[in-house]
């Protein structure tokens, strides 16, 4: 059976052979806890300080300010938890924005319905950008955080992270930014950033699931979430994930390597889909959701007049992607986050997010556009005017 196109990078990517490689001798071989001191332990802690190394490389961070975790979910609730617990003797409110990624949003619904914080939820604008003067205006006397993600995971929307970082150092309050979507696809320094804290998720940059990283500038106050031992700087217990470590070091630095090329490459391929879907369908079908140039160079989120994005992909099962829809039930209910950049619900369940990534070739992306071009003309042509009823 010949693999489908898979053009869903945002939702996880593939595992690198050359990381794979890194990682087999630490499931065998090296097998001791790196907490021991004797023969088996020293190479493995050894393996361990050089992936921490390899990471804070990647985003201009000592070592010492990098934590390993089970991945981007645990990262982020360590950063919003953490931060508010270590923090609320100098008050209980929290600004965020309304895209987040359901592990900042239901992180911070969780500490205001369990614990009593108060968060204000920013709007963004058509593009899915957040104005830092928002975020200026909503401080308050009690503001102990600020989290607001990189980059959306769905539109690509690159947010204005550095400027926010300035309003929040004037302020004196502390900045976490979730980068699991931009960490390998674009330039993430934690210093040009003006983050405190920062999220990287593994599997969005070819190391396996199930690891992750929480970067915590040094004299930040924040409560650990998992207690026991003294691993991880007393940050985060428990013996570490040695294989996976390697693993995350070792994608960190290919893609510090590769970081031009990548974007160069997936840029104009992302570029070449849109234009051969526009140039099939006519640009008055077709919808582009997000910023034209602020976004990620690998994201291409579209909505297409008439046509819901479940309906078609079921249609094009030669091709792997996803939309902007989630479906619960049996039923398909439009993006939350395209609906709070203002489309409409019909433009909405249109959405299809194409994601590409390191090993997307241009003769999968020609396949690609035209099979979509193929099935959505079809599809209007047949279902005409009762085809989105019909569908939804």
């Amino acid at each position: 059976m010949v693999k489908p196109i898979y053009l869903d990078y945002n939702a996880t990517t593939p595992i690198d052979p050359h990381i794979k490689d890194a990682m087999i001798p630490y499931m065998g071989e090296y097998f001791g806890n790196p907490s021991t001191t004797h023969a088996y332990g020293l190479p493995v802690k050894e393996a361990v300080e050089g992936a921490r190394q390899q990471v804070a490389s990647l985003i201009g961070a000592a070592p010492e300010e990098i934590i390993f975790t089970s991945g981007g979910s645990e990262s982020d609730n360590h950063a919003i938890v953490g931060t508010s617990l270590a923090n609320s003797h100098k008050g209980k409110h929290i600004i965020t924005m309304r895209i987040e990624h359901p592990a900042v949003i239901n992180t911070c619904r969780y500490l205001e319905e369990r614990m009593g914080f108060q968060v204000t939820y920013v709007h963004v604008d058509k593009y899915g950008l957040v104005d830092p003067e928002d975020i200026r205006h909503a401080i308050t006397g009690d503001t102990i955080l600020i989290t607001i993600m990189h980059a959306n995971n769905e539109v690509g929307t690159i947010e204005p992270i550095a400027e926010i970082g300035e309003v929040a150092r004037e302020h004196g309050i502390i900045f976490h930014t979730d980068a699991a979507q931009s960490c390998g696809k674009i330039r993430v320094d934690v210093n040009e950033l003006q983050v405190d804290l920062l999220t990287i998720a593994g599997h969005k940059l070819y190391a396996p699931k199930g690891i992750g990283v929480l970067f915590i500038r040094r004299g930040i106050q924040i409560d650990s979430l998992i207690h026991g031992a003294t691993q991880e700087k007393k940050r985060r217990a428990g013996t570490e994930n040695v294989p996976y470590i390697v693993g995350l070091g070792k994608a960190c630095e290919i893609a510090g390597q590769t970081l031009l090329e990548y974007e160069t490459k997936v840029k104009g391929l992302r570029n070449r889909l849109h234009e051969d879907i526009v140039d099939g369908l006519g640009a008055d079908k077709v919808h582009l959701n997000g910023h034209q140039e602020r976004r990620l160079p690998n994201t291409l989120n579209i909505s297409i007049q008439g046509i819901v994005g479940d309906e078609l992909l079921i249609r094009i099962p030669e091709i792997a992607a996803s939309t902007g829809a989630a479906c619960h039930a049996g039923s398909t209910e439009p993006s939350s986050v395209l609906l709070e950049m203002g489309l409409n619900r019909e433009l909405a369940l249109g959405a299809l997010r194409l994601t590409l990534g390191r090993w997307s070739t241009a003769e999968e992306i020609d396949m690609a556009a035209e099979m979509i071009v193929k099935r959505a003309t079809h599809n209007a042509a047949v279902q005409g005017s009762d085809y989105l009823n019909y569908s939804i």
